[in-house]
């Protein structure tokens, strides 16, 4: 079964930075695809980012390219989300997510709050 930790959230005022990490543990992690989603209050949840750990491809979510970029370090089994020029919008809880066929897991979130 695979763990995964979320930090990094906190508040940040408007075009500031944050990055999130999400620590992972667990057998056959780099069979997994790692990414970060996001949930704002009384939306769904949406995908952010997501790379896989062995060729370090990545997808983004088309709204956000250009100010958030997913990152791996494979020696540390971590994930980074960076974030810059923050909006309000990007206010939200950000889940770290790990795929791999029919498994799927997820953190506990970490709350990014975006001040105006």
């Amino acid at each position: 079964q695979v763990q995964l930790v979320e930090s990094g959230g906190g508040l940040v005022q408007v075009g500031g930075s944050l990055r999130l990490s999400c620590a992972a543990s667990g057998p056959t992690l780099s069979l997994y695809s790692m990414g970060w989603f996001r949930q704002a209050p009384g939306k769904e949840r949406e995908f952010v980012a997501s790379i896989t750990w062995s060729g370090g491809s990545t997808y983004y979510a088309d709204s956000l390219k250009g100010r958030f970029t997913i990152s791996r370090d494979s020696a540390k089994n971590t994930v980074y989300l960076q974030m810059n020029s923050l909006k309000p919008e990007d206010t939200a809880v950000y889940y770290c997510n790990a795929e791999f066929l029919k498994y799927n897991y997820w953190g506990q979130g970490t709350q990014v709050t975006v001040s105006s």
